[in-house]
């Protein structure tokens, strides 16, 4: 009967460190790296957001592969940073694609390379869950 609490005991204890350590190490990377806010809080748009959205395009097929799920929710993560518009993307993907844009996308695209590919998944996965709405 004590074994299987101790064992019991000593299997949540591991569920909950192993799960909330992660989280602790995480925080202290953030606070080292610049946080890029994935919410629109003003009715100006920068060309470095808009490079940051675009860049999660590229990055995210390619390390949490094809999930129609994601692909509702950058769509919308999109329009609310281009005012709803219905070709959203298709507007993002042409100014990518424009010369003045450039340099804000290779700054992106440095930042999210410059990042752990863990950080990368977690923002995929905040944009998968909080845009799919």
């Amino acid at each position: 009967m004590k074994k299987n609490v101790f064992k019991t005991l000593g299997l949540s204890f591991l569920i909950a460190s192993s799960t909330l350590s992660p989280t602790v190490f995480a925080a202290d990377k953030k606070s080292e790296t610049e946080k890029i806010e994935v919410t629109p809080t003003t009715d100006s748009v920068t060309p470095q957001e808009l490079a940051a959205i675009y860049v999660i395009s590229e990055t995210c097929p390619k390390l949490i592969g094809k999930d129609l799920k994601f692909n509702k929710a950058y769509e919308n993560l999109v329009k609310a940073y281009l005012n709803n518009d219905p070709n959203a993307v298709e507007v993002l993907n042409k100014r990518a694609k424009s010369k003045d844009f450039q340099a804000a996308l290779k700054e992106a695209r440095a930042d999210a390379k410059a990042a752990s590919e863990e950080d990368n998944r977690q923002i995929c996965d905040d944009v998968r869950n909080y845009y799919s709405k």
